[in-house]
């Protein structure tokens, strides 16, 4: 496959913690897995944050709340890219 194909077929994830995409999205996979992707990550966050919302952090260090919040928003970054490319696909018309 030429480069231009690998460019235009696959869609990077936002990096968070390098300079570079490393990890990408197959733009051209079927809307229904995109979306499952994107759905499994969402209702992973959801469910993660319900249940820190009714634990109890009393004896958490502040740095526990930094790796908290840090998960959270890796998962809703990914959910966000996603989400991009069904976008995208949607204003190409499929």
């Amino acid at each position: 496959m030429k480069t231009e194909q690998l460019l235009s077929r696959f869609t990077p994830l936002t990096p968070i913690a390098t300079t570079q995409p490393i990890l990408f999205i197959d733009s051209t996979a079927p809307l229904t897995e995109l979306h499952a992707c994107a759905s499994e990550r969402l209702h992973a966050t959801l469910d993660y944050l319900t249940l820190m919302a009714c634990a109890t952090l009393r004896d958490s260090a502040a740095s526990d709340f930094n790796t908290l919040t840090n998960v959270a928003r890796i998962l809703v970054q990914d959910v966000t890219d996603v989400f991009g490319v069904i976008e995208q696909r949607g204003l190409e018309g499929e």
